[in-house]
């Protein structure tokens, strides 16, 4: 649990090692050797990592293991690779001047990352920011730190100069809200609720902090009639059952087009009760219990809630135990005939809950999936190419899956509009948003 003393030691850490140490000055190739050096130890210390991120969060360690630190991993690769490709461009002009811009890092950033990827995005706020030649101040949720402090550690043992990598644990309300508004701060890379995220925004506002968010969202998935029923099915358990629901993006909204909406519910019922679930640390469980108490309490309250609007309730809706042990283990849920105005289609749950709608015609898929206040992500299914295309568009998302779900790559930009956020993560778009660009105009007369 960090002080508002740590914290002050952490700022003036990062700021010092910007302001007067080798980082910012170093060659993109120089910074790009370290950040892949820290990719190469995150596979040495995979096996541990992966632990750590289980017993944080309660994550499968079929998922720690196989995609979260591999992920992990590429980042760096990733970024390590790009650091020496930011650069900037010569411009014409009517002046007779030789103009041209460069990128230069901000300066210290402060990363405030959520519990249901600890690594993953902690990883797509600091790499990149790396990569830029900027300083660091990490602050993971306060009941997820063990895997951060593992990643501090292989930040020191890759070579990364004095001051550059921070890393301060402990509560929001102490060391999130001195980040946000500490004037030697230049920018806030933010994952968390739209909530929280909009008191970030006016926060930050006196200091005019550079400022990225990525929130909450309340996605749908679409199930139009001429899909591949089995793999649109598939799509659609893992879109929302992936990571017990824990997921900013899950599809917890599904859309059925009316000739095949009650086949479509029996199969995902067939499958919920065929999920192996169970004990994280159990290779083959891919689903374990949820990340805390108010997690736990959050999902059940919901389940009251829709029962209470007049969802109907197909399967889940109750704990489970695991060998006697009760623990915050949480049945895959899944309502139908849920409408647009019900709480458990408005509100993010954050959970393993699924509200299922018909529909039968585009149109009204479309207006029924841009019907609420977020707009993070989105899915289709059809196998008419016109359609997906014409679909994707309409979608009010910032990333829009079509025949699969959920499917991440550090090479392809993230985020959302709406109340889903500010900026993009990962890609090469990201370099913008922790970087300056200045420009320079030299007088050619002679």
């Amino acid at each position: 649990m960090a002080t508002q003393e740590d914290v002050v030691k952490a700022v003036k850490a990062a700021r010092k090692a910007f302001d007067t140490g080798p980082w910012p000055g170093m060659s993109g190739h120089e910074r790009g050797r370290i950040l892949i050096k820290v990719a190469q130890l995150i596979e040495k210390h995979a096996d541990e990592l992966a632990y750590r991120e289980t017993v944080d969060m309660g994550k499968p360690i079929a998922y720690s293991s196989n995609v979260d630190v591999p992920l992990l991993a590429e980042l760096f690769y990733y970024y390590g690779g790009m650091a020496s490709k930011i650069d900037g461009s010569t411009r014409t002009s009517n002046t007779p001047t030789l103009n041209y811009t460069m990128r230069e890092p901000l300066g210290v950033v402060a990363a405030i990352t959520p519990f249901n990827f600890p690594l993953l995005l902690s990883g797509s706020k600091i790499a990149p920011g790396l990569c830029a030649g900027n300083t660091i101040i990490h602050k993971p949720a306060s009941g997820t730190p063990l895997s951060a402090i593992k990643m501090a550690e292989i930040m020191e043992e890759a070579g990364l100069p004095e001051g550059v990598f921070n890393l301060v644990t402990g509560r929001g309300s102490v060391v999130g809200d001195m980040l946000v508004k500490h004037p030697d701060i230049d920018k806030i890379a933010f994952t968390g609720s739209t909530e929280v995220g909009k008191g970030i925004l006016k926060a930050t506002a006196d200091t005019l902090k550079k400022t990225t968010i990525e929130l909450g969202g309340k996605s749908a998935n679409i199930i139009f009639a001429d899909a591949d029923i089995d793999k649109a099915v598939q799509n659609a358990f893992f879109g929302i059952f992936y990571n017990k629901g824990e997921i900013c993006t899950a599809g917890s909204r599904l859309l059925v087009e009316r000739p095949i909406y009650e086949e479509v519910i029996d199969r995902l019922v067939k499958q919920a009760g065929e999920l192996p679930k169970g004990d994280p640390l159990d290779p083959e469980v891919l689903f374990g219990p949820l990340a805390d108490e108010g997690q736990y309490e959050k999902v059940n309250d919901y389940v009251k809630i829709g029962l209470e609007e007049g969802a109907e309730l197909v399967t889940g809706g109750q704990p489970f135990s695991v060998n006697g042990c009760n623990g915050y283990f949480y049945e895959p849920t899944i309502f139908k005939n849920a409408t647009l105005d019900m709480r458990i289609v408005q509100e993010e749950i954050f959970g393993p809950v699924l509200a299922i709608t018909p529909f039968d015609t585009e149109e009204e898929a479309v207006k029924i999936a841009n019907g609420t206040a977020y707009g993070l992500a989105a899915g289709l299914n059809t196998n008419d190419v016109r359609r997906a295309h014409r679909v994707a568009k309409a979608l009010k998302a910032g990333i829009v899956w079509v025949n699969t779900y959920n499917q991440f790559d550090v090479a392809v930009p993230f985020g959302g509009i709406k109340d889903s956020g500010v900026g993009r993560e990962l890609g090469s778009e990201v370099i913008s948003a922790y970087t300056e660009v200045k420009s320079v105009m030299v007088d050619m007369q002679l």
